[in-house]
């Protein structure tokens, strides 16, 4: 059966559907409806993102003023976990740990791939709803859930897994090894497995929809680059995240079944304990098989959005619509065979660090052609400078930013100098933390009108931006100084290092910037909510976009489109085009007698 035919039995289920009235529950809780999901991933995504943004604050808090006792450590960490207001080495270690899980997986990948991919697949390909609604809201639920349970292991005795975000063993895999590594680490392996079967039931949902429901006209060279983007980011983690979730189960046979995977020779207080012949390196191996991946699961989404965003907004064609596929193309191919970058220092064969240095440094090459790409879209473009545009252009800058100290970290010799200090954090963070959130708020900018059918306000928005892009650099820039200067990650005070003491004023700094930008997502938040009830009223095209979201009812419906699904007739790039009056062509628009279709370029 052919995809339109598809649509058609579906329009049929759509008509028969709306004989019964949804209930609350129906609509707003165990909803099918791919639009509802999209809000519940975002919401949820948001919730959590206040949570591991606000453990950032009070570690960073520690960092700038070791041993100082503060009520607010009292308040949120309790007697026990900061005696006196003063905050304990392993609080200080669980922090980190669950502030990394909950961004990475929790934010960054759920947040941002849930929620646009939910949002934009259907509608931009011209479909009533995903391929599987009751897959779909599985899916969201089952990351509802490993949310939930990351959050109760905040409140078990013994304290949140506190091995690192990595979870390496033996550290993970002792319940002795340090007090993290009790009931809390368990938690946090049981969320981690549940999360990978939310994350693999919603992205095989992704990838058939769009291979099978694309309507009339819609060729694959004729879908957004937000489509391409979510399509090979589902691909990627259908491919890893397997291996991770492989990983986190034999992990958990180690810790409650008494095997040793990834124990052997371990000593604890001078006692033997009986663990033989296992490998804590085949561990770290599984572990960033998906790790590097995971990268680009967060990150091509946010390049997708700023993709269509940029366009929109210089009111001009994409420019190399095909070597921005290409680039995904490559990018996903090359992510899944650089992990080895991050284990030079594992006793890795020096001829095999070599084979992970060139392929790393392979990987700059497609990532520079959508660098080059955006800026040459913006280059004389009649810009459009509003909030969603603003992050977009902020991505670019910290996507160059950060990509430049990755040629460092991708070099095996000049890794090793800098590996485990706050270079590597400072990377990480700019390239993958700050970039992906700015994809992300791009997104909510520009989509909102189309989710909650009301406006933002843009004065907000502006504030919003600049003090966020000035915190995010004075917080990150000199990190990657003190990093040079040899400052280890990881540890929750230096004052037992004289070497260090001159770096203490730059900790202050960065913490300031961090508060500071911490405390202004408050002002997004604000803006988030209250406009979701009392904001301007949107029309159904703002942005005078070209895509086919834009096509449908600003009230929602279940099946996007009342009538018949939309027929394509072109690339979704057609902006300024000469021969028409408007400077936008929906995709919609026949083509006329002797007009030429661009996107070869």
């Amino acid at each position: 059966m052919s995809a339109v035919g598809h649509d058609i039995d579906h329009g049929h289920d759509h008509e028969h559907e709306h004989h019964h009235k949804d209930t609350f529950i129906t609509k707003y809780i165990f909803s099918i409806d791919h639009k509802m999901i999209a809000k519940q991933y975002l919401i949820t995504g948001i919730i959590m993102g206040v949570i591991g943004v606000g453990m950032s604050m009070l570690f960073r808090m520690q960092l700038a003023w070791p041993e100082e006792s503060f009520g607010v450590f009292k308040f949120f960490l309790g007697e026990k976990f900061a005696p006196g207001g003063v905050m304990r080495n392993d609080a200080y270690l669980a922090l980190v740990t669950i502030h990394g899980t909950i961004m990475v997986f929790f934010v960054l990948t759920a947040g941002l791939s849930g929620t646009f991919s939910n949002l934009l697949i259907p509608l931009q390909i011209g479909a009533r709803d995903m391929a599987s609604g009751f897959m779909n809201m599985i899916s969201y639920w089952l990351f509802f859930l490993s949310s939930l349970i990351m959050v109760i292991s905040l409140f078990v005795e013994s304290g949140p897994a506190s091995a690192g975000w990595t979870i390496y063993p033996p550290l993970s895999a002792l319940p002795q090894a340090i007090p993290g590594s009790g009931t809390g680490m368990t938690l946090w392996l049981v969320s981690m497995a549940i999360f990978i079967a939310s994350s693999l039931m919603g992205s095989l949902n992704y990838v058939v929809t769009v291979i099978n429901l694309r309507t009339k006209g819609m060729s694959m060279t004729r879908l957004p680059l937000t489509i391409w983007a979510f399509f090979i980011t589902a691909v990627i983690g259908i491919v890893s995240f397997p291996v991770l979730l492989s990983a986190a189960l034999l992990l958990i046979f180690d810790r409650s079944f008494g095997t040793s995977f990834f124990l052997s020779d371990i000593y604890i207080a001078g006692e033997v304990l009986h663990y033989q012949g296992g490998s804590p390196v085949l561990f770290e191996h599984l572990f960033w098989f998906l790790g590097h991946p995971e990268v680009y699961i967060v990150l091509l989404p946010a390049l997708g959005i700023t993709s269509e965003i940029i366009a929109t907004n210089s009111r001009k064609p994409i420019f190399g619509y095909r070597a921005m596929i290409a680039s995904i193309l490559a990018i996903a191919f090359l992510s899944t065979i650089v992990w080895g970058h991050h284990m030079f220092i594992s006793g890795m064969n020096p001829f095999l660090g070599s084979v992970f240095t060139f392929t790393t440094l392979l990987i700059a090459i497609p990532s520079a052609v959508k660098a080059f790409n955006y800026i040459t879209t913006l280059w004389k473009g009649n810009l459009q400078m509003n909030p969603a545009m603003l992050f977009s252009i902020g991505l670019v800058s910290t996507f160059i930013t950060g990509g430049l100290t990755g040629i460092i970290l991708g070099d095996s010799t000049l890794d090793i100098n800098v590996h485990d200090t706050y270079f590597v954090v400072a990377h990480f963070h700019l390239v993958m933390g700050i970039s992906a959130l700015y994809g992300m708020f791009a997104g909510i900018y520009h989509w909102f009108p189309r989710m909650f059918g009301r406006m933002l306000n843009k004065n907000l928005g502006y504030i919003h931006f600049w003090v966020t892009a000035i915190c995010a650099y004075g917080v990150f820039f000199p990190m990657h100084f003190i990093g040079m200067a040899g400052l280890p990650r990881r540890y929750y005070t230096n004052t037992a290092f004289p070497l260090f003491d001159d770096l203490q004023n730059v900790n202050v700094l960065i913490t300031v910037f961090a508060l500071v930008g911490g405390a202004f997502q408050l002002v997004f938040l604000w803006n988030f909510f209250v406009s979701i009830f009392y904001g301007k009223k949107a029309v159904q095209n703002p942005w005078r976009s070209n895509t086919l979201e834009w096509t449908a009812p600003v009230e929602h419906i279940h099946g996007n489109w009342p009538g018949e699904l939309p027929e394509v007739h072109r690339w979704p790039y057609d902006y300024s085009k000469p021969g028409f009056d408007e400077d936008f062509v929906p995709q919609t628009v026949p083509m006329k007698e002797g007009e030429e279709e661009l996107h070869h370029s």
